[in-house]
């Protein structure tokens, strides 16, 4: 027979156990679906992530998730523009401990992160490396594609639209779902939705050899074509994207953009010198946008890139078809409009991130 004191005991160690086992992270995890089909376990509450993916640290900026954040890719001034610290200003000040295709884990571990955040293109052994550290690896897409697609810089895509609208969103989904902001990533997914249509709307009546031939001028002579979300930017916008015969994001040469002749250049707003060496090479005068001076460096919410960002399908498209067709968007205050996103997602006004 057991004694009063033993059986207190054994009540004790039963309770501790208990606790220790329900406590433990094996009972505490979930699992999440990221977007190229892996099963990943996550913490149920994620406190420390690392962002290798300018564009999913771009998203969390706007979430208001930078709490979160302990280390960022190293080449996000790079792919976000000098002036995007404005908008997040610990940025300079967080460890780096990889980029989109590379990390040094010895500098990852020291960070403790309860997730990674990387490309779909990162390298599988990459990947690995970091899983078998013992951290979660989450891969973004904002692409509805195959897994065997997804990985891919460059992916197949059959309904472009489509493609790119629900990758959007669900990416939106997870990334906001990770980090514990569902509510504004609903938010988020909205407002890109209700100024998509405005803009569709406006321009449903115009044929396609009617569309104004259009032009993204990028670093080297290098552009988007099918595939990538710029594209489908300049095509909801009422542009013809000359380069719609290349798919993906490649360099073209300059006799192909000769014989394209479009009549409006746009340039990325993080590549301004683009637009200086277009108005001063010999090479670039004899076409249309050129000898017209339809040369358009892009305000910063409107960002070709080839995933889709929130802000680019709430005011870049539209910001690009008045640019286009400027008698049919006469009522639209594009400062007033970007003003109102950026209090909602940056909480600044656009002005102030001038």
């Amino acid at each position: 027979m057991f004694s009063r004191r033993h059986l207190l005991s054994l009540a004790k160690f039963s309770v501790l156990f208990g606790s220790l086992l329900f406590s433990a992270p094996a009972w505490a995890d979930r699992i999440v679906t990221d977007q190229i089909g892996r099963q990943v376990h996550i913490p149920d509450a994620v406190n420390r992530v690392v962002i290798l993916q300018h564009q999913t640290l771009n998203i969390a900026v706007q979430l208001d998730a930078m709490d979160k954040v302990v280390g960022v890719l190293d080449e996000w001034k790079k792919q976000l523009g000098a002036n995007y610290v404005r908008l997040a200003p610990q940025l300079p000040n967080l460890p780096m401990p990889g980029g989109l295709t590379k990390v040094n884990i010895e500098e990852l571990l020291k960070l403790k992160p309860d997730v990674v955040f990387v490309t779909n293109y990162a390298p599988a052994d990459m990947v690995k490396q970091i899983e078998d550290s013992g951290l979660a690896v989450v891969a973004i897409s904002l692409l509805d594609v195959p897994p065997e697609e997804a990985v891919k810089l460059n992916p197949s895509v059959k309904d472009e639209p489509a493609a790119i609208d629900a990758g959007f969103a669900s990416g939106v989904r997870l990334i906001a779902d990770v980090l514990g902001r569902k509510e504004k990533g609903e938010e988020m997914i909205a407002v890109t939705k209700k100024t998509r249509k405005l803009v569709a709307d406006r321009l449903a009546d115009i044929p396609e050899d009617k569309r104004v031939p259009v032009y993204m001028a990028n670093p080297d002579l290098t552009t988007y074509g099918r595939g990538k979300y710029t594209g489908l930017m300049m095509e909801r916008a009422g542009a013809r994207n000359v380069a719609n015969s290349i798919s993906g994001f490649k360099q073209v040469t300059m006799e192909d953009v000769l014989k394209w002749d479009p009549a409006v250049i746009f340039v990325q707003e993080r590549y301004p010198a683009v637009v200086d060496e277009i108005k001063k090479a010999p090479s670039w005068q004899t076409i249309d946008a050129v000898k017209n001076g339809r040369i358009y460096l892009m305000p910063e919410y409107a960002k070709a890139w080839g995933y889709p960002m929130p802000e680019a399908m709430a005011l870049g498209e539209l910001w690009m078809a008045k640019e286009l067709y400027p008698e049919r968007f006469k009522d639209i205050d594009m400062q007033k409009e970007a003003d109102a996103y950026y209090k909602e997602f940056y909480r600044t006004d656009y002005r102030a991130a001038q």
